[in-house]
């Protein structure tokens, strides 16, 4: 029997289930940056809260520290691809989403 709890997709959901996980990938697409570096290029972030962050996101082995600098590994180069796709998702639907929400508030 397989559960669904413990499936792969899920592992999945779990990265872009924080807030800030798509974020710091997608700001690190075009190279490395440094912490203060990144911070300012998502801007509404903490120190503490990036770091949080960035510190997952290298246990999960997406992103890496060489350099003073933090890169996305191959992994998560490969996770772009996920990304903008609910990028482009949030584009075409995102404003029937705000509708929805607007009927039931």
């Amino acid at each position: 029997m397989e559960f669904i709890a413990d499936c792969r997709t899920r592992l999945a959901f779990d990265l872009v289930a924080n807030t800030w996980h798509p974020v710091v990938l997608w700001a690190l697409r075009n190279g490395p940056l440094r912490h203060g570096e990144l911070r300012t290029r998502i801007g509404g972030i903490s120190a503490k809260v990036l770091t949080e962050a960035v510190r997952r996101l290298e246990r999960d082995g997406l992103v890496e520290r060489a350099a003073g600098a933090y890169q996305l590994t191959e992994l998560g180069v490969s996770f772009l691809g996920p990304i903008e796709g609910f990028g482009r998702w949030a584009e075409e639907y995102g404003d029937r989403v705000v509708e929805a929400q607007a009927r039931v508030s």
